[in-house]
């Protein structure tokens, strides 16, 4: 069984500056619950508000939970912080810690939303309000879970805020493979940056993943990979400069979850980008992820020593 986590909370209304992000985490969640038996759900608490605060401004933190974010603010982030779009804000990053704190225990989990990678200390951004990947490692380290936490990040646009919000933080490095030229226009500082031109495909993608990222996950050793796993690196995606097929991202996603397994790493998983007019399509995609790397992760765990290196 593949344990994933998923909240009524993170499908909120109010987004309509972003309408494939409004419905696709229902269908998401529609598509995985035809799955069965295969898929053990979770459902976790909100976050609480002294974590949210350990990353995030307090200030801006009360301006989301009250849904009164300033309208400059609400421009940066894409949509409106309507007051349900605040309890999905207050959820989501408990449910990446959730499936953190399951795949130490399991070894790999999912969150069926996520990624909010651009959220920033004192606002959001690109349709990120909290950055949960940032906040539910540093509640991971400051609570003792772990010692070391990577942040992986193949979302088609670099992962700023969490970048800039786990700087210089202990136990916590952040590695993003991007495209250069897309958002956002001024990039911070990962541990690893992996700027791309425009138009790679499986190829060089994939060759470019295993010589830039095997080595920081041998020198850094983590406990935990908290994998940012966008589709929008796919050819075709409205918000992508990559050119990634199907398939290569089935090999993306296969090559990272064997990463972590022959090599002990726990790892949990949130969505990401991804972005077109077929919310079902898209969705479709996200499930297909999650069910990827929780089978190659068990089998890998199964059958040590039997990492696939990527491949066109």
């Amino acid at each position: 069984m593949i344990a994933v986590v998923h909240h009524p909370a993170y499908v909120a209304n109010g987004q309509a500056a972003n309408p494939s992000q409004l419905s696709k985490n229902a269908a998401i969640r529609d598509l995985l619950r035809t799955h069965g038996s295969a898929i053990d759900w979770h459902e976790p608490e909100p976050m609480p508000l002294h974590w949210l605060e350990a990353t995030h401004d307090p200030a801006y933190v009360a301006e989301v939970l009250e849904a009164r974010v300033p309208r400059e603010k609400e421009r940066r982030i894409g949509f409106a912080v309507t007051p349900s779009v605040a309890a999905r804000a207050q959820v989501v990053p408990a449910g990446t810690w959730l499936a953190a704190r399951l795949a130490l225990e399991r070894g790999f989990a999912a969150n069926s939303a996520g990624g909010s990678h651009h959220a920033l200390a004192e606002t959001g951004a690109g349709y990120c309000v909290f950055n949960d990947l940032a906040i539910a490692a540093v509640r991971l380290i400051e609570e003792g879970d772990v010692a070391r936490v990577l942040i992986v990040d193949c979302d088609v646009h670099q992962g700023d805020g969490t970048a800039a919000l786990t700087a210089g933080r202990p136990g916590i490095a952040t590695y993003s493979i991007h495209a250069e030229k897309n958002f956002p226009a001024r990039k911070a500082r990962s541990s690893l940056d992996v700027p791309l031109a425009d138009g790679i495909g499986d190829a060089v993608y994939l060759a470019t993943l295993e010589a830039t990222l095997l080595p920081l996950i041998r020198d850094y050793r983590p406990d935990l990979i908290l994998y940012q796993a966008g589709i929008d690196p796919l050819a075709g995606d409205r918000l992508g400069r990559l050119a990634l097929t199907p398939e290569g991202l089935v090999a993306r996603d296969r090559f990272i979850a064997e990463a972590a397994a022959t090599r002990g790493i726990a790892l949990a998983s949130t969505v990401g980008g991804g972005y077109g007019d077929d919310v079902r399509a898209l969705a479709a995609t996200h499930v297909a992820v999650i069910l990827t790397l929780g089978r190659a992760y068990h089998a890998a765990r199964a059958t040590p020593g039997t990492m696939a290196l990527p491949s066109s």
